[in-house]
């Protein structure tokens, strides 16, 4: 069964790294102008709702299956970002914003995050693939 979890979260990891390196091409399109600011954030934005539910999953399979320091280690990325979904100001027309992803330097905290974010999926990528293995070894 604990192979069968780590399996599951190894796919959505694989996912996610997708998405993110999804994230971080499309800003970088946009921010040298090869596509205009209301089609990149249009999107970025249809990608968001997923994201956040595809790592809030792995989190709680986590927490059911009692891997305390990887629920851990995930909680804060999740609470990130349900915490920046519901945070969107009315009238926005989503996380990414057409109107504002230029101004206050934006773009480059947009990309930041991006940067960050796979760089932790490829850390918990590699985090379920060892423990994928331990668990197929151990069984």
């Amino acid at each position: 069964m604990e192979a069968v979890v780590f399996i599951f979260s190894l796919l959505d990891c694989c996912a996610l790294i997708f998405l993110s390196v999804y994230f971080i091409i499309t800003l970088s399109d946009l921010e040298c102008d090869y596509i205009n600011a209301r089609s990149c954030c249009s999107k970025l934005n249809k990608w968001v709702i997923p994201e956040m539910i595809g790592h809030s999953i792995v989190t709680v399979l986590m927490l059911v299956s009692l891997h305390w320091f990887i629920f851990l280690l995930n909680l804060p990325v999740v609470t990130w970002n349900i915490y920046r979904f519901i945070m969107v100001p009315s009238g926005n027309m989503g996380v990414f914003d057409p109107t504002e992803i230029h101004n206050r330097g934006q773009l480059k905290s947009h990309m930041k995050e991006a940067m960050i974010k796979l760089g932790f999926h490829l850390l918990c990528f590699f985090m379920y693939l060892y423990s994928m293995i331990l668990a197929l070894i151990n069984d």
